[in-house]
């Protein structure tokens, strides 16, 4: 029987990659979409406190099918669980958290990061695009490091690494490390810097599905 390879990392390999990587003892934040996929994976030996914006520090994982408290919900209204000790608040107080610096880590997804570390993860600008930003454009000022995760490119093709973001702009040189299903991806002082690369890839691919400079750093 053929032995069959995996190419690239799922899903849950990138937000496990990305649980590695918090330090021990941070408060999280984790944005809509995939990275709420990190909610699953916490390392062994270390505590991640994890912090929704709609005003809960303590999050859960995802509960099982049918053990849904609909009262406990995340930012993006799907079903969370709380840790022993977690705390409620205010929406108005969770923000202050955010905006005054409290929050060690976000992870968030976008459509494009640009090669100075500039995001653009809530609008195409197109005329029916969603009508507001949410809590991003809060997260990405106020929160100490930035972390992506999004795969390499679009359903079509294109890359969502960039020289210049072509999409509004949530913030500006806030990136630090993206997680892509092909590379881990720094943003260093010139650019891209592939960290390593995922299994069955090679660095030419991740060029070629790059819309901007990559350094080699692996």
């Amino acid at each position: 029987m053929t032995e069959v390879i995996q190419k690239g990392w799922t899903r849950e390999q990138m937000a496990e990659l990305a649980a590695q990587d918090i330090p021990n003892g941070a408060i999280v934040n984790l944005g809509i979409g995939m990275p709420e996929l990190v909610a699953k994976f916490v390392p062994e030996g270390k505590e991640f406190i994890y912090h929704t914006e709609n005003g809960m520090l303590g999050m859960g994982p995802t509960p099982a099918p049918g053990e849904e408290d609909h009262e406990l919900i995340n930012a993006g209204k799907k079903s969370i669980t709380a840790i022993p000790g977690a705390s409620f608040f205010h929406h108005a107080d969770s923000f202050t958290m955010i905006r005054g610096g409290h929050i060690d880590v976000c992870v968030l997804g976008t459509m494009q990061v640009s090669e100075q570390g500039d995001i653009a993860n809530w609008s195409t600008g197109a005329e029916n695009d969603i009508p507001g930003v949410g809590g991003a454009m809060d997260l990405v000022q106020g929160v100490k490091t930035i972390y992506v995760i999004t795969t390499h490119v679009t359903k079509k093709g294109d890359a969502k690494l960039v020289e210049h973001c072509s999409y509004p702009l949530t913030g500006k040189k806030v990136i630090s490390r993206i997680y892509t299903d092909l590379a881990i991806v720094d943003v260093g002082p010139d650019g891209f810097e592939c960290k390593r690369l995922a299994p069955g890839v090679s660095f030419d691919e991740v060029v070629a599905k790059t819309g901007a400079r990559i350094i080699d750093k692996t």
